[in-house]
């Protein structure tokens, strides 16, 4: 009778397991990624507007260099603070209060006039933005085990492709149409500021900040939930301090892997539409059209990565392979191609370097506890976001000395080689400090 009822016990643990998984992801991760294409949409909508404000405001390549990088030194000033802000306080309120802020200066933008007001406009949107992305990413360390921690980075990621193959095209058709005597590029900065605002608000109500205070789980849902995370949490993670955390090896090279991969991706976010443009000649709607298709191919490519990725428990590889695919395609750009459809297939090839995130932030949740890892996701963030600075501006800048984009795509190649082999030198995940028990005993 005991081997009866313990094999009757079995298909119970399994089955609430199974359900506990299914219904978190099911529940969280569609509504955090409409969060994060709205974020996006806010940061980077300067990249489709340059393409208006050059025209109607007379603004330069060193202007929009410029505009586009000093978002991230406030971004970056508040980054470990919006961290430690969600894992100390509330990720509910924090996630809401940042979202109606951005929305809302994302709206002000439109008043833009002169190279002072789009700084100060940016400067502020990247204060109002700073802890959502690090925020979010530790939230998820509070919701998904290790076996689905970077599938559920690359479903909330996958936003950040996707968001161009969505705005690519919205952006494109919104500069070709003024209304009430009023440009397309303000417009656009007001319809995609509204929707951040609203999403802010229902956030407040949607979100959970724990899986003990989740009502829309039943009790075994919640039991089984916590008890996991527990046993997954890493050998000495409790202990590990904050600031031993920040000084740490390990933490300081994910910080450095960071701003070299930062560096290729925002210089290719802010300059691909411009790049499009002056290489094809194409009308401002045909350009987000076109831009689409890169963002739609690295959307797929995030989610086979992660899938991949914690099939193999394997984050190392994932991380830096999608580096070297972009410094391919970058070489070849170097080569100026005179062949409209070879650039398109070599800007997709720089484009999938976004493959490489779901698997490398799944890295510092691994290897710490839950404080010292919020406050390491905010620091490698940080400093990964000062490239958010230099890579535009720098590339604008060389652009405007040499007229001719070579200097800038060399940058970005040697930052792809460099990041590729640097992640491959970072540790892996650390053990779990108790054993996982077997499935049917959890």
């Amino acid at each position: 009778m005991a081997v009866d009822s313990s094999r009757t016990a079995a298909p119970s643990t399994f089955e609430v397991a199974d359900r506990t998984r299914h219904h978190i992801a099911a529940r969280l991760l569609p509504f955090l990624f409409i969060l994060y294409i709205a974020n996006y949409l806010d940061r980077t909508n300067l990249a489709y507007a340059a393409l208006g404000m050059s025209r109607d405001l007379g603004f330069t390549d060193r202007v929009f260099g410029l505009g586009a990088g000093i978002f991230f030194l406030s971004y970056v000033a508040l980054q470990v603070p919006g961290a430690l802000l969600v894992e100390l306080w509330s990720a509910r309120r924090m996630i809401s209060a940042t979202m109606i802020a951005w929305g809302s200066l994302t709206v002000l933008t439109a008043l833009v006039r002169t190279p002072g007001q789009l700084y100060a406009a940016r400067f502020l949107l990247g204060a109002a933005e700073a802890g959502f992305f690090p925020g979010v990413i530790v939230y998820l360390s509070h919701w998904f085990m290790r076996a689905d921690r970077a599938k559920a980075t690359s479903n909330f990621m996958g936003a950040i492709p996707l968001s161009s193959v969505l705005g690519s095209p919205f952006a494109g058709w919104i500069l070709s149409h003024n209304w009430l005597a009023v440009q397309g590029w303000r417009w656009l900065f007001v319809l995609e500021g509204i929707p951040a605002i609203l999403l802010g608000v229902a956030a407040f109500f949607f979100l959970t900040d724990r899986p003990g205070e989740a009502s829309w789980l039943e009790p075994a849902q919640r039991q089984w939930l916590e008890r996991k995370l527990r046993q997954e949490e890493p050998a000495g993670g409790r202990s590990t301090a904050v600031w031993q955390a920040l000084r740490s090896r390990a933490i300081l090279l994910l910080a450095a892997v960071t701003f070299l991969d930062y560096f290729v991706l925002y210089s290719f976010i802010f300059w691909f539409p411009t790049m499009l443009k002056r290489l094809s000649g194409l009308s401002d709607m045909h350009v987000g059209l076109l831009g689409a298709a890169p963002y739609l191919v690295a959307f797929v490519a995030m989610q086979v990565n992660g899938w991949h990725s914690d099939r193999g428990r394997e984050r190392r590889w994932h991380s830096a392979v999608p580096l070297f695919v972009a410094a391919i395609g970058l070489l070849g750009l170097l080569v100026q191609p005179r062949s409209l459809p070879l650039s398109i297939v070599l800007f997709t090839m720089v484009c999938s370097a976004y493959a490489y995130l779901p698997t490398f932030w799944a890295i510092p949740t691994e290897l710490l506890g839950q404080a010292a890892a919020a406050a390491a996701v905010g620091m490698i963030n940080a400093i990964g976001s000062v490239a958010g600075f230099a890579g535009p501006y720098l590339f604008g800048y060389l652009n405007t000395r040499t007229g001719s984009f070579s200097y800038g795509l060399g940058l970005m190649l040697v930052s792809a080689l460099a990041g590729g082999l640097l992640i491959l030198c970072a540790p892996r995940s650390a053990r779990p400090a108790v054993r996982s028990a077997p499935q049917a005993r959890a």
